[in-house]
């Protein structure tokens, strides 16, 4: 018996958004059968049953940005199941007739097709930040001065400049081994930044009230009950939650002023869990330092006094959009469809 055609509609609106994810999904599914693949073009507004060359065939289908409207439902008569997502509002009389149908109706309902990409980057960034390296970098493009490690004449001095030293001492720097490391989420994304911390040799904490005590011994995290303590002690503090309207401002001015002098702060999921006037504050003051994919204002305006400074990495809020999220975004999703 044949097995039943799968099918792939994709929007460039889709693709703006995830543009490996569809040809993952069409690899994905081309190993289990057939699969009738279309690729909309600029403008092409049609609906999926419109699109389609053999519509009464198709029994999995996979529309991603394009439309689907109550009159392809009777043209998909072979259908068992269905994902519409990205960029189309899927519901009413085309849902219902489905539904109706016994047709399995499946979402992307979850974020994790990104954590790994997102908890390497607040990795890379936190070694950015402990070593100055794109301070370095950007420096040795135009001047030799970088290089030039011997302390000033007169001889070295305690705790500056030395041979081959360029970290700043004035903030967290050198290695993570050693380092207290601080996390604030023990969910996909700070469970996995907490591991590879403590991978490297930090002495991890993390605190969040309502992630099962697993997640701490996956992270190889000490479990803090009281926000108020996790900050005391930080030489790198990461707040990894999403933002919610419970998490929005969820790390006080108050706990960001109780983080002691020259703590690294590492913010790659969403900058308003804290409050931002805070952070800004004390990283203009030279009392903490800054590693950041996400801010307050976005983009930052090119005259942003964060920008450039000594004591900041700042990169352009693209911590998640890696190929590798891409994919995990079509295997989460097409492992919620029958197996066939």
């Amino acid at each position: 018996m044949a097995r039943p055609l799968s099918a792939i509609i994709v929007s460039p609106a889709f693709d703006g958004i995830w543009p490996w994810a569809a040809d993952h999904a069409r690899k994905i599914w081309e190993r289990q059968g057939p699969v009738e693949f279309h690729r909309l073009v600029f403008g092409d507004t049609r609906a999926a049953g419109e699109v389609l060359a053999r519509p009464g065939e198709v029994g999995r289908l996979l529309v991603l940005g394009a439309r689907i409207t109550p009159a392809c439902v009777g043209r998909l008569g072979a259908l068992r199941e269905i994902a519409v997502t990205n960029g189309y509002e899927f519901g009413g009389a085309e849902a219902a007739g489905l539904a109706a149908r016994g047709v399995k109706m499946h979402a992307q309902a979850s974020d994790g097709f990104w954590g790994q990409s997102v908890a390497e980057f607040g990795l890379a960034l936190t070694l950015c930040g402990l070593r100055r390296i794109p301070q370095t970098h950007r420096e040795a493009l135009t001047s030799h001065a970088s290089w030039g490690y011997e302390p000033p004449p007169g001889g070295g001095q305690p705790g500056a400049r030395g041979q081959q030293y360029g970290d700043d001492s004035r903030f967290a720097a050198g290695t993570i081994a050693g380092k207290r490391v601080r996390v604030v989420g023990a969910g996909n994304i700070g469970s996995r930044y907490a591991s590879f911390c403590r991978m490297l040799g930090a002495d991890v904490a993390a605190w969040d009230p309502f992630a099962p005590e697993p997640s701490f011994h996956r992270a190889g995290a000490r479990r803090e009950w009281h926000l108020s303590n996790l900050v005391k002690d930080a030489e790198i503090f990461a707040p990894m939650l999403p933002l919610t309207e419970t998490t929005r401002g969820l790390v006080t001015a108050d706990l960001i002023d109780a983080l002691p002098r020259g703590t690294l702060v590492v913010l790659v999921t969403r900058a308003g869990i804290c409050d931002m006037p805070a952070v800004r504050r004390r990283v203009l003051a030279d009392e903490l330092a800054l590693a950041a994919d996400v801010f307050d204002v976005e983009p930052l305006p090119l005259n942003d006094p964060l920008l450039g400074r000594h004591n900041v990495v700042h990169t352009p809020h693209n911590a998640g959009r890696t190929r590798h999220a891409n994919e995990q975004w079509s295997e989460m999703l097409l492992a919620k469809f029958d197996p066939q």
